[in-house]
């Protein structure tokens, strides 16, 4: 199967033998974007800078609901959200994304530059890095490629960047009152249930020798 922009390659880690298989498959990312994005980071979290350029603190694992690759890709490719209503005070247009969008059989495909903000966890999306796995119903479970997909990723990235914590999208809320929270709209939540708890219990399993800080239901802030 062959995509418009794809790149095959690897991320390799200058500091040690690891890397990692990478399909490039950017999301459309263009001035419309760039400028919502930017409203985003000043609106909801009171950050004002010329870029859009986050320093990684938090890994969010997610799961799309979205039964294929391509769905799942369709999903985040427009750059606002559908139906987006401007008029509305305090609502964003920017349309949901993720750094990496993990496939059924464990390819693994960045849409977006690793350190650029995305829209895909509340209150946090300024320090964090998301990993959405394509499936997660009951129909299209997350599968073992995905698991080992993610714990490969995520120790790239544990490596390349000062990543502290690793969460499900359903652990966000922890961090409200933690020093990395920025929502300055405090009516603004959702509830999650993905990546499920089974595959975080997994994940952090394969993960342990990371060393990453424990949420903040079970350390001191």
């Amino acid at each position: 199967m062959k995509y418009l922009f794809i790149c095959l390659g690897l991320l390799v880690c200058s500091s040690c033998a690891l890397s990692v298989p990478i399909v490039d498959r950017p999301i459309e990312f263009k001035e419309k974007r760039f400028r919502l994005t930017k409203e985003y980071l000043e609106n909801r979290y009171e950050i004002v800078q010329e870029n859009i350029v986050i320093e990684p603190k938090m890994i969010v694992v997610h799961w799309t609901a979205i039964p294929t690759l391509e769905q799942s890709f369709k999903a985040f490719n427009p750059q606002s959200l559908p139906n987006w209503r401007p008029e509305l005070v305090n609502q964003s247009g920017l349309n949901v994304s993720a750094q990496f969008l993990i496939d059924q059989d464990g390819t693994i495909y960045r849409l977006m530059p690793e350190n650029h903000m995305a829209r895909h966890v509340i209150g946090l999306n300024h320090a964090a890095i998301g990993i959405e796995n394509v499936g997660g119903t009951k129909e299209t479970p997350l599968t073992k490629a995905q698991l080992k997909a993610n714990v490969k990723l995520i120790k790239y990235l544990k490596t390349k960047y000062q990543i502290d914590y690793l969460i499900g999208h359903y652990e966000y809320t922890l961090f409200e009152d933690h020093w990395l929270w920025k929502e300055v709209d405090q009516g603004y939540r959702t509830t999650k249930t993905d990546p499920g708890t089974e595959f975080m219990k997994k994940i952090r399993k394969a993960t342990k020798s990371l060393q990453f800080k424990p949420n903040p239901s079970t350390a001191q802030l």
